[in-house]
């Protein structure tokens, strides 16, 4: 009897472990399936808050959501941003069965994923309002260079809005802690590139190029074969009429 005992035991301990771990995994489920309905909530709630605010005209007009398009998304970015909610209330919900069933592990990946699934929530805001700001600074710039006459104003809204593009796609990639120093310092080394063959083109082989696109953008009103004008308002005689010696030694060299 005692060896039938003795047999027994494990199988009494799987047991006994079974019954204290099925009520876990049935809070587990449970947490599971509040958390998927709060997900599904939540999101369609997002949704419908960013649309009322005009959000998805934002997105619209920065770019982004043709940009999706163009990768084959078939969502826009307001319901991008619907789907990141979504996913951290479910993450925030597996993060909570788990830890109640003592998967710590499990627990901490979840944690680190969860952590920066906000990042790339506030990197997509940076981006879709940074776009925007960047698109409307382009198109004021080419007004205003049509508005004075400026011959290359559409060249200078395109390289003043793809400028703060670079900015703004630098401070998300910050955001996202994805290259960091290494992106700063590429961008400071090109752009210091790109100012220093600038700066040797004009020098070197671009002056006059240089002259008359400056002349081209703003002319200027001078005309210099008019009569000058005396600090007293008379014309000045001596600029207009010639000297009496030099018309004399100009007929001496003619005979």
């Amino acid at each position: 009897m005692e060896r039938v005992d003795m047999m027994l035991e494990p199988a009494r301990a799987f047991l006994f472990q079974i019954g204290a771990f099925l009520p876990r995994l049935g809070l587990a489920l449970l947490i599971l399936l509040v958390g998927f309905l709060i997900a599904k909530a939540t999101r369609f709630a997002i949704e419908k808050g960013l649309r009322a605010v005009n959000f998805h005209i934002v997105t619209q007009r920065s770019g982004m959501d043709n940009f999706l398009q163009r990768g084959g998304a078939e969502f826009d970015t307001t319901r991008l941003f619907g789907v990141l909610v979504y996913w951290v209330v479910i993450l925030a919900a597996l993060i909570v069965a788990f830890n109640g069933m003592g998967l710590t592990y499990v627990t901490e990946l979840l944690g680190r994923v969860m952590i920066f699934v906000p990042r790339v929530v506030v990197a997509l805001l940076i981006l879709a309002f940074g776009t925007y700001f960047a698109r409307f600074v382009g198109q004021a710039v080419i007004t205003y260079c049509h508005g004075i006459g400026v011959r290359d104003a559409d060249a200078l809204g395109r390289l003043a809005r793809y400028a703060i593009l670079v900015f703004v796609v630098m401070i998300a990639l910050d955001e996202l802690n994805i290259g960091g120093a290494f992106l700063a310092n590429a961008f400071l080394i090109v752009l210091g590139g790109l100012v220093l063959a600038m700066a040797l083109a004009f020098g070197l082989g671009g002056r006059e190029w240089a002259a008359a696109r400056l002349e081209s953008w703003w002319p200027s009103d001078r005309v210099d074969d008019e009569p000058r004008v005396a600090a007293h308002g008379r014309p000045d005689t001596a600029a207009t009429v010639p000297n009496k010696g030099t018309a004399r030694s100009a007929s001496r060299l003619r005979q």
